[in-house]
């Protein structure tokens, strides 16, 4: 990520704080909607994209574009991400994308996780290599990937957490569907002030076991973590811990690797 891009990055979030509309799901919606337009026209892209173009002139082609087509409260939000200087096209909508992650996150009701939701889903999708296919292939239109998403999910998880699965399936931006969802999960969870942490270990851990390891993780980090298990038998015992680009390998398959290694030699 280069400089340009945190500093519209860190801009475009601290946005979502300013008063001045309703942030609802609706904003997010709309965000997302703006997004896949903007991806769709190189055109488009690329005048919003220009670092080197006028702020107030992107400003005004943004306004002109979607004034009637978004909520008003995601109509700045996107005057407020294109006025900023991105250092790539793909960052410009990456930043959208984080805005309606964002604000699909604060608008969710209380008690909604849409972290745990989207970790389900993903589950789902790994266990199943056809519904996989289906969700990621080139191939596929946007449009039959989010009725699939609609027709998988409707009913079953928040409005939220659906607006965010069909927009990520039809936008991908090169990215797997695994990937896509857990950046997604990421940054809802940041939004709330948390982070999340994926433990893997050979069997499942008991309610008792996983709570002393989030507490022990949680003092180590510093922050209140939101809780991933994944069994994985392959690692024979110990547990493995993931939170953001951190790694801590406890597992009994990592550490006899390591051995092997250190005979070889």
């Amino acid at each position: 990520m280069g400089s340009a891009t945190r500093e519209a990055l860190a801009t475009s979030r601290a946005a979502l704080s300013v008063p001045g509309g309703t942030t609802d799901l609706a904003t997010g919606e709309s965000l997302f909607g703006a997004g896949r337009v903007i991806g769709s026209s190189s055109q488009l892209l690329s005048a919003l994209g220009d670092a080197s173009a006028d702020a107030a002139a992107k400003v005004t082609l943004v306004r002109a574009v979607f004034g009637t087509s978004v909520t008003p409260r995601a109509l700045d939000l996107l005057a407020a991400s294109v006025s900023e200087r991105w250092s790539s096209h793909d960052d410009l909508l990456a930043g959208i994308e984080e805005l309606g992650l964002r604000a699909s996150a604060l608008s969710a009701p209380a008690g909604t996780s849409i972290e745990d939701e989207l970790f389900a889903f993903g589950t789902t999708v790994s266990s199943d290599a056809g519904l996989e296919l289906a969700l990621a292939s080139k191939l596929g239109k946007p449009t039959a990937k989010a009725a699939l998403v609609e027709q998988l999910l409707a009913g079953k998880v928040s409005g939220q957490t659906l607006a965010i699965v069909r927009h990520l399936v039809q936008q991908p931006r090169g990215r797997r569907i695994g990937e896509l969802l857990r950046h997604a999960a990421a940054i809802v969870a940041d939004q709330s002030g948390t982070s999340i942490a994926t433990i893997t270990s050979a069997s499942v851990l008991t309610p008792a076991q996983l709570d002393r390891l989030q507490k022990n993780l949680q003092e180590r980090h510093g922050r209140a973590l939101t809780i991933n298990q994944v069994v994985d038998p392959a690692l024979v015992g110990g547990v493995r811990v993931q939170i953001g680009d951190l790694v801590i390998d406890g597992s009994i398959a990592t550490r006899l690797a390591d051995l092997r290694l250190q005979l070889a030699r």
